[in-house]
């Protein structure tokens, strides 16, 4: 494959008009957000010094969203997931400006930035699912699809590369505030994409059911649908046990490298670019690669990446490390959005994204509280080292449901008649 063909298989998903917008209002906007996050983290640890609050923190933004997630899934599948999508960025611009305005008045005041992470965490709620679900409808080749979302993984982690490096030097110059007013300023930049984007009229579905009665019917189809149940249980293993290794990396720029808020933006931005390259490397596979064979292999990656760099002292080896495990990180989330967006039924496409958020929101605050706790008994890097391994663990649980689906079946075989009649007989 020559250099051109790389790039139009790499970036096929941009022959899509209202991708090509969407795709640039998020690039921005996304800047701001991963500057916003990674001040707020550096706020919190620097004006309370403890590990567990920094679990509180992403707790705070992620718990909300997970609990209103199922919620968001069933408003997205029975309204116009483009208006439901606008509205959300607008308010979710609003908490920008209110926790700009917070931290200008009262840098240190650590109780409302968390009460403000609470609210983005119930906007995400019905943010998420409609901005996932809506990909679908912004490709007109739906083979275009898994690309599509490949580079939305490449741009989150593109912004997640520039914007916490931009961020630590836009701390020490200019303050954490300056922070969060240029995120509130980058939704501009998102709302005026969405509203150059040209999608055909919503066609509203009658719904026999109340919200309620949908929110159980999509449960019940993932439970009832074997691949989609494994793809979220897998996930949500992930996200429990060994995704939440980021909220330990602030105390790995303060206390084990010794270093400042830039020190603690180049891990972040390493964590970035790992993790862009390796959507980079999901957004070239081909239509035709086994996506689940890609994920497994990247799972290996991803906890080897992680058990070495636990207890790296020497930093450039440290951050080199990182972006090694980062890179089989991006799979985690990025296939398996692609798998459970082909793979369900277009009625049920915004419960089942909204269960894939829930799976990985839901469950990485609880794994950051969990890592919070179990660090200050063994340590940061003993912790680390232990998610690298149970990623190992997680990945070799993946193998064995390959090869479990791939074994024949045994046939079985009716008694012969004589047998049956002779059983009678007894």
């Amino acid at each position: 494959m020559n250099a051109y063909e790389l790039n139009s298989q790499t970036f096929r998903a941009f022959g899509n008009r209202n991708y090509r917008l969407y795709f640039t209002g998020q690039s921005l906007s996304l800047l701001g957000t991963w500057m916003q996050k990674t001040a707020v983290s550096w706020v919190i640890y620097s004006t309370t010094q403890s590990k567990l609050m920094l679990g509180i923190s992403v707790f705070a933004t992620l718990f909300p969203s997970a609990l209103l997630t199922a919620i968001g899934g069933v408003v997205s599948d029975r309204y116009d997931r483009y208006k439901v999508l606008l509205l959300t960025q607008v308010l979710s611009m609003v908490q920008a400006i209110l926790l700009t305005t917070v931290v200008y008045f009262q840098a240190d005041a650590v109780w409302t930035i968390i009460g403000l992470s609470v609210l983005l965490g119930l906007i995400n709620g019905f943010d998420v699912p409609a901005r996932q679900s809506l990909v679908y409808e912004l490709v007109n080749d739906k083979a275009d699809l898994s690309n599509a979302v490949a580079l939305n993984s490449s741009m989150v982690n593109l912004s997640k590369l520039i914007g916490p490096a931009l961020a630590g030097l836009v701390i020490e110059q200019f303050g954490e505030v300056v922070c969060f007013g240029l995120n509130a300023v980058s939704f501009i930049a998102v709302i005026g994409s969405l509203l150059l984007i040209k999608l055909p009229a919503f066609a509203p579905r009658s719904h026999p059911k109340n919200m309620l009665g949908e929110l159980v019917e999509g449960f019940s189809y993932a439970k009832h649908t074997e691949s989609i149940r494994f793809i979220i249980t897998r996930l949500a293993l992930t996200s429990l046990l060994v995704l939440p290794f980021t909220t330990l990396m602030p105390v790995y720029a303060r206390d084990i490298f010794h270093g400042t808020a830039s020190t603690f933006g180049l891990i972040d931005s390493a964590i970035g670019l790992g993790a862009f390259i390796g959507a980079l490397y999901l957004a070239s596979l081909k239509p035709t690669a086994n996506l689940n064979n890609v994920l497994a292999i990247n799972t290996f990656i991803f906890g080897s990446g992680l058990i070495l760099f636990s207890h790296t002292g020497w930093y450039p080896l440290a951050l080199a490390l990182l972006a090694v495990g980062a890179f089989g990180m991006m799979s985690q989330v990025t296939i398996t959005n692609t798998l459970l967006q082909t793979q369900s039924d277009p009625i049920m496409r915004g419960r089942v994204i909204s269960l894939f958020v829930m799976a990985n929101a839901g469950m990485q605050p609880i794994g950051s509280l969990l890592a919070g706790v179990v660090s200050q008994r063994i340590g940061v890097q003993n912790t680390v080292m232990l998610q690298g391994l149970l990623a190992l663990g997680i990945g070799a649980f993946h193998v064995h449901h390959l090869r479990e689906a791939h074994r024949p079946k045994p046939v079985i075989q009716p008694a012969p008649v004589a047998v049956q009649e002779a059983t009678l007989t007894v």
